[in-house]
């Protein structure tokens, strides 16, 4: 089956809906979800970064990339949650890295050869709980939210759709009223703003909202 690049991206804000229970509950021991930076089209796939409560530094993060489609469907929330602890519970790493993304090492989670663990007594109920309080329906927000990555203690950046951007993501940094916005790809911040411009494969960034 063939998806839109409108229906992948729905269902990674579906499943970002469903993450974010564990910036504060950790998924195996300490480790918790710092963010989910978003993925570039064509990808059929969902980067989460884990660590520590107290990590910020790339170095201190770890980026898993999990496949979206699943046999003639897609991948959601519950089964990522399920993969994520079966990679990070594992006496040996069940995942191949492929290099770094923002400065974070990148591992790439190979369905086919882990076996998602079992949700817990706490997973049911929240499945009920968030089923009974977010119902399914087909009206999506405005505008939709397709990724996110703790920064700082006083830093956050979202990746938002953004149609008047033209195609692609728009980033913007949320907690600091100073701070211009910037692209992940980009070295330190410029004191100059910028207008924000769409993804271009040539210039390898992602369009920043300033």
């Amino acid at each position: 089956m063939t998806y839109s690049r409108q229906e992948i991206m729905e269902q990674q804000a579906d499943i970002i809906g469903l993450l974010l229970h564990h910036i504060h509950a950790p998924l195996v021991d300490a480790e918790r979800v710092r963010g989910v930076p978003p993925v570039a089209a064509p990808a059929e796939a969902i980067r989460v970064v884990v660590g520590a409560a107290d990590a910020r530094r790339a170095d201190r993060l770890t980026a898993y990339e999990i496949p979206l489609r699943e046999n003639d469907g897609l991948r959601n929330g519950y089964d990522v949650i399920a993969l994520l602890r079966a990679v990070l519970s594992a006496p040996r790493p069940l995942g191949a890295g492929v290099g770094a993304v923002m400065g974070m090492p990148l591992v790439r989670v190979d369905p086919a050869v882990v076996e998602p663990a079992e949700k817990t007594p706490d997973d049911l109920a929240l499945k009920v709980v968030h089923t009974l309080v977010r119902p399914f329906t087909e009206d999506r927000p405005k505008p939709l939210l397709l990724g996110f990555l703790l920064l700082g203690s006083d830093r956050m950046r979202l990746y938002l759709e953004s149609p008047k951007a033209g195609p692609g993501t728009t980033a913007a940094n949320p907690l600091r009223r100073h701070a211009p916005a910037r692209s992940h790809r980009e070295g330190p911040p410029s004191p100059s703003r910028r207008a924000a411009q769409p993804w271009s494969p040539a210039a390898r960034r992602w369009p920043v909202l300033s």
